[in-house]
């Protein structure tokens, strides 16, 4: 598949999503041999998002007695790596982080989930103006169905591959963040889904549905906002493909950032 970047006309993003959810692979085969295709976004001097095309599927949510059964019925986009502190400011105009020392490439943190809510609707907005985004489509946060989901990548162990290979963390990454896509992708071409910063989800954070579920998002209401994937300053254990945590959305921190999702 080639990478699409720069302009992107409507009835192009379209077919993409159609090749993704059709002809991305075999029917029978599984979502870890899924051929993805990419789209870029160009901010302008040199400073560009690139997104990973996923397509529908189905996988083991969660750990132990909270494992369940979830259907992604439709494609999406997910960001290849956490939005860094340039995007962020190419975008909004200012830089929020505490990392600054660790470069324009390493993610953003100190950013609330209304700030990255913020950030998705600002992009969503630049795009659809000039007319790069067919109607319906926005950028948002992954729903923590689609953010576990492309975390495993096809893997239904603790992580998506070698933990030291694919994460900064605790163990080596020397108290700082440190920039994005230096580690080892996930098989989807995903990077840093463990580790470097925490990652905001959309859903408000609720005990997991019982059974087969399609399409969770969460509740439609509640106090805390789910955030997924562990950081620079956390053991093995937080980094998991299935460990949740939770912040009031209006909370910052040096550890938390985020990636952005393209959905219908």
């Amino acid at each position: 598949m080639k990478t699409i970047s720069g302009l992107i006309m409507p009835l192009v993003l379209l077919a993409l999503f159609a090749t993704i959810g059709l002809a991305g692979c075999d029917r029978s085969s599984s979502n870890a041999n899924l051929k993805t295709t990419k789209l870029a976004v160009d901010f302008g001097g040199g400073v560009i998002l690139e997104l990973v095309g996923i397509r529908p599927g189905t996988f083991t949510m969660g750990e132990y007695g909270e494992a369940h059964q979830v259907t992604l019925t439709k494609p999406f986009w997910l960001g290849k790596t956490e939005v860094t502190q340039g995007q962020w400011e190419t975008l909004m105009g200012n830089n929020p982080s505490c990392m600054k020392n660790a470069g324009r490439e390493a993610p953003v943190e100190q950013v609330s989930w209304e700030d990255a809510m913020q950030f998705c609707r600002k992009l969503t907005e630049r795009e659809r103006s000039a007319s790069r985004l067919p109607e319906g489509y926005e950028y948002t946060l992954p729903t923590e169905a689609q953010w576990e989901y492309a975390c495993r990548a096809g893997a239904t162990g603790d992580y998506a591959g070698v933990l030291d290979a694919m994460a900064w963390y605790g163990n080596n990454s020397g108290d700082t963040t440190h920039p994005v896509g230096q580690k080892r992708p996930n098989a989807w071409g995903l990077f840093d889904m463990h580790g470097n910063v925490w990652e905001w989800c959309r859903d408000w954070y609720d005990n997991y549905p019982r059974g087969s579920v399609a399409d969770p998002a969460g509740p439609s209401s509640g106090l805390f906002r789910v955030f997924r994937g562990g950081c620079w300053t956390n053991d093995a254990s937080r980094c998991c493909s299935a460990y949740r945590c939770k912040f009031i959305p209006g909370n910052r921190y040096y550890f938390l950032g985020f990636r952005v999702a393209l959905t219908p």
